[in-house]
């Protein structure tokens, strides 16, 4: 009977260890208990996504965008991050862009036009993954349909960063 009572009692105590330890190592959100392991975190404006079956990049919670009933896609759907690399020999400042697919209807999205003020490149980029067509008008992928959780990439090379947003898209 005592050897039971010692068993229950380490069961239980190594339980009380181990639930400790989880909650210490991963803490939720305003004191809530939540296993964040495989988050996705997208800066947009002021909107933060994530989901948890993407490793993208890392992360929080996701909000699904607003929608319209019926509408499949919005532009909120497309996801740009972009940053500084290594410069130019010249001494050219540059920048990789990704250009990323996010649709929770799983939706593949064409026709993608940005933002893009005066864009120009010190170093040539692909015209059918990224071009300007009219000032503030530049179409990603050649117009055609970036797949559901697919990525764009490109390279470009300027004295600044070129603040990039999407206009407007079509959805397949």
């Amino acid at each position: 009977m005592n050897r039971r009572f010692l068993l229950v009692l380490l069961s239980s105590v190594s339980t009380a260890v181990l639930f400790l330890f989880l909650v210490v190592l991963f803490p939720g959100e305003r004191g809530s208990f939540g296993l964040k392991l495989m988050g996705l975190r997208i800066k947009q404006g002021n909107n933060t996504f994530s989901a948890l079956h993407r490793k993208l990049l890392h992360g929080t919670t996701m909000k699904e965008p607003n929608r319209l009933p019926g509408e499949k896609c919005t532009k909120a759907d497309i996801v740009i991050n972009q940053g500084a690399t290594r410069p130019l020999p010249t001494g050219i400042p540059t920048y990789t862009v990704e250009i990323m697919n996010i649709c929770f209807t799983g939706c593949d999205i064409s026709g993608i036009h940005l933002n893009c003020g005066w864009f120009s490149s010190a170093r040539l980029i692909n015209p059918k993954t990224f071009r300007r067509l009219h000032y503030n008008d530049c179409l990603v992928n050649d117009g055609k349909p970036l797949i559901n959780g697919g990525t764009v990439s490109f390279q470009y090379a300027n004295t600044f960063l070129y603040p990039l947003s999407v206009s407007r898209v079509i959805c397949s």
